[in-house]
């Protein structure tokens, strides 16, 4: 079974569990309704690409390992579309959770999410323990503080934003924890892996910004022109397109030549270039090629 299929099988699972009575009904469709239709599932095919890179022969606590980031992935998007925040109304090409469902719906459908995001992380290491306490460290380190999500939502309050930990913290600490969480899930050391997930956030950095500036809400799934409108740094602002996009090749470059030495190091340097064209919008993709 291919390992996307096998993360669907996994947030199916999560979502089933966390949904079952007494859970009030609402909740339920509002907790599947922020995770299907997923995205590009990109953090978790991360996580099973890495540990599949490794050598991994039984790929079940790294697919839940990548169902718990992409849990949380999702759990991120609700909050931040949440009015005190983006004030998004579209999400993934439709409705956000907290225009069809509520804010009050929507804060506690984040919080959800955060809570299974851990309860799949135990139930796919239960044939290894030992590999669980290095992996809920590594994870909720990726989305807590002092330099994960929470940390990189927050910088946005803050009256002067450092603009590499804003974006290091809110867009790249959950791929540096979705290459570690990779390697862990095998029994590698994870640092080695880091700088990976340090270059690939960049590149969804900067390819956010792009779309921001110069993409379209119906390409994008969400509404664009956010970072103007609410004040915040934006590589586009700062470089210009042509920049951006210079920027955004270099540092894909940079994270293929950051794979270390393994077995499985071309079949994951290929799935990062195959990714560099679909992180612009269409009209900059041959550019990006």
């Amino acid at each position: 079974m291919e390992a996307g299929a096998r993360i669907e099988i996994c947030l199916e699972e999560a979502v089933a569990s966390a949904s079952s009575k007494p859970c009030p009904p609402l909740l339920a469709k509002a907790v599947h309704y922020a995770i299907f239709p997923g995205g590009a599932r990109v953090r978790p095919q991360l996580t099973v690409s890495v540990a599949s890179a490794c050598g991994d022969a039984d790929s079940s606590i790294a697919d839940h390992a990548g169902a718990a980031i992409e849990l949380l992935h999702c759990a991120s998007l609700v909050h931040d579309d949440l009015p005190c925040f983006d004030d998004a109304a579209i999400r993934r090409g439709r409705e956000s959770v907290h225009a069809l469902y509520g804010e009050p719906l929507a804060v506690l459908v984040g919080d959800a999410l955060i809570v299974e995001a851990f309860n799949t992380l135990q139930r796919g290491c239960q044939r290894d323990l030992n590999k669980l306490g290095p992996l809920v460290s590594c994870i909720a380190g990726a989305v807590g503080m002092p330099g994960g999500i929470v940390a990189g939502q927050a910088w946005e309050s803050e009256p002067k934003i450092n603009v590499h930990q804003y974006h290091r913290a809110k867009t790249g600490s959950l791929f540096v924890g979705a290459v570690a969480a990779g390697a862990i899930a095998v029994g590698e050391d994870p640092q080695p892996w880091c700088p990976l997930g340090q270059f690939i956030g960049e590149a969804y950095q900067l390819a956010d910004d792009l779309f921001d500036a110069a993409g379209s809400a119906e390409e994008s799934g969400k509404p664009v022109l956010q970072d103007v409108n609410n004040g915040r740094p934006n590589a586009v602002a700062k470089y210009g397109i042509d920049g951006a996009m210079k920027r955004l090749k270099e540092t894909v470059g940079n994270a293929v030549d950051a794979i270390p030495d393994c077995e499985g190091g071309e079949e994951l340097r290929s799935l990062i270039l195959a990714q560099a064209t679909r992180l612009v919008p269409s009209k900059l993709a041959k550019s990006a090629a």
